[in-house]
């Protein structure tokens, strides 16, 4: 019997330090989310980080906070709802840290007789520290705990032309009414030497002007090449002038160069280069979070107007959109009834 689990990052059970502390700790621990060895990640995170973060990181929550709980976990179940009830199959939520876990997730599954799971990581883009995590902590539970089960997993999808059309049409919907200077789309940073650990080849992956435009197997897993892909493919479809669209990278830590240029600093730029009006889209997230609705809605907004801009919005993910709950149904269909999988 088939079945499938749907996987996001995850979130604290509230936001209080006394919660935040243990999620930082099993999300920042994670050896390919800070890949350094585990004595270092030991000192770095729980000697330093966990000192100070998960007060700050608690009150960044708080801002956010739902009376249903965290945006993300809510946003994640609705989703799933919508989904399970357009599917002919079972379909289990879990998240890859917190309480929501994986292991819960492939239980609930099991219990109902499925022994074949379409594995997805809700995430458009290959990165090791969210897709490829995911992929290889569910797999290491399968093994432990649920040998007989087959997981075959969902590749990422951004540049899929049905999820592009989805998103371009929220994208559209979102700037209806709003004349815009600017469109600025902000995607998750990672460390650049995660683009060179992912890099197949070894060789292709220069983080330069040109190997994200150079074919290279390498793209396959580059995090970067398919953002800029994305990117490249939504202005296709909405018609977007060049000098109009531009990308960068949000939620870096410090002491390590990250993927260029930082957002935090395009907003500042922004506001000092006369750009008055500006809209925000965080295609990189499929469900609005800590990211987008604190880092990017609030403080981004904050960073704006204070360094001149005037009018600024925050563009919403595609969170529980019908359309991109249908294509995920249609999805799951195909791969239920005909074994293939979205290109």
């Amino acid at each position: 019997m088939k079945g499938v689990l749907l996987v996001n990052l995850g979130s604290p059970d509230s936001p209080t330090p006394k919660d935040v502390k243990p999620y930082l700790d099993e999300f920042l621990m994670d050896e390919r989310v800070i890949d350094v060895p585990k004595w270092l990640r030991n000192i770095i995170v729980r000697g330093i980080i966990l000192q100070t973060r998960p007060k700050k990181s608690a009150e960044a929550y708080k801002k956010i906070w739902w009376e249903e709980g965290s945006p993300l976990i809510v946003i994640s179940e609705r989703f799933a709802d919508k989904v399970k009830k357009q599917s002919e199959i079972p379909v289990a939520l879990g998240m890859r840290y917190g309480s929501m876990t994986i292991k819960n997730a492939l239980s609930e599954l099991s219990e109902k007789g499925v022994d074949e799971v379409l594995l997805v990581p809700l995430y458009p883009h290959y990165a090791m520290s969210s897709y490829e995590t995911v992929v290889v902590k569910t797999m290491e539970v399968k093994d432990e705990f649920f040998p007989k089960i087959k997981i075959t997993t969902l590749p990422a999808f951004y540049n899929n032309r049905d999820y592009i059309e989805v998103l371009s049409e929220s994208i559209a919907a979102g700037l209806k009414g709003f004349e815009y200077d600017h469109i600025l789309f902000s995607y998750h940073g990672i460390p650049e030497r995660h683009i060179r650990k992912s890099d197949p080849t070894k060789f292709h992956c220069k983080i330069d002007a040109s190997c994200c435009k150079t074919n290279s197997v390498a793209h396959h897993t580059c995090y970067r090449h398919q953002c800029y892909e994305m990117t490249e493919k939504v202005k296709e479809k909405l018609g977007l002038s060049n000098d109009k669209v531009s990308l960068s990278f949000q939620s870096r830590l410090p002491n390590d160069p990250w993927l260029k240029p930082y957002t935090d600093f395009e907003f500042e730029r922004f506001g000092k280069e006369g750009i008055k009006r500006l809209a925000v889209i965080t295609p990189a997230f499929v469900a609005d979070c800590l990211e987008t609705l604190e880092e990017i809605a609030m403080e981004g907004k904050h960073q704006f107007q204070e360094a001149g801009g005037e009018d600024y919005k925050h563009i919403p993910c595609l969170n529980d959109n019908e359309a991109w709950v249908n294509l995920m149904v249609k999805w799951i269909g195909d791969w239920q009834t005909k074994e293939t999988l979205p290109v």
